[in-house]
């Protein structure tokens, strides 16, 4: 992780998509070699050891690079092994299993987390308040931003849990998640959606 901070920042590369820290136990998830294994305590000390390489604990170093926990969170445990497929699992499962990387990275500093594309129970993850700010920001005191998955929000449309998008954008800032990645929807739709009350102005000013 301080080679790869070292040669992005070389690169002009300030903020990296990394690490992923998605336990999976099911082999046939295409993504499995991507992350740390099946064992949580494994993981989290990986978590741990990637935050502290890439970020090296000091922000005005030419090696800091932003690092992004992905995928937040459960996104390793879809079903059948299908990718972007639903999760259902019971809260001490997501708590003992797959959360403990994201906490011990969280705990080392991590700048920021990228909201996983799959539903939870039903909820998805870029509109998913426990979450995203039950769990990640109070409990576990993330300051840092939220970025969602490629086009997220707008697949919350598809997903069948907002109508439209506006709808969508209204449920993720006040979720949790502080940047749409690819989508625009945000900045077509806030503006309209806090001046006409249905966002209020203190979730923009904590994004911001």
């Amino acid at each position: 992780a301080e080679i790869a901070a070292k040669e992005s920042r070389a690169s002009g590369i300030a903020w990296h998509f990394a690490p992923m820290l998605d336990i999976s136990r099911d082999a046939r998830w295409g993504r499995i070699s991507e992350g740390p294994g099946e064992d949580p305590y494994l993981a989290s000390v990986f978590a741990r050891a990637r935050i502290h390489g890439l970020q090296d604990n000091d922000e005005s170093t030419d090696t800091y690079v932003a690092a992004c926990l992905k995928h937040y969170v459960a996104y390793g445990a879809c079903e059948s092994g299908r990718d972007y497929n639903t999760v259902s699992m019971a809260k001490s499962m997501l708590h003992n299993a797959y959360l403990p990387p994201f906490k011990a990275a969280v705990e080392e500093g991590a700048a920021t987390v990228m909201a996983s594309f799959n539903d939870l129970n039903g909820v998805p993850c870029t509109v998913n308040p426990y979450t995203l700010r039950t769990v990640l920001k109070e409990s576990y005191g993330f300051d840092g931003f939220v970025v969602s998955d490629a086009n997220a929000i707008k697949e919350c449309v598809a997903h069948g849990i907002a109508e439209n998008e506006a709808n969508a954008a209204a449920q993720a800032i006040k979720a949790g998640l502080d940047i749409d990645m690819g989508t625009w929807i945000y900045s077509k739709e806030l503006k309209q959606l806090v001046e006409d009350g249905t966002v209020d102005i203190a979730y923009i000013d904590e994004a911001v």
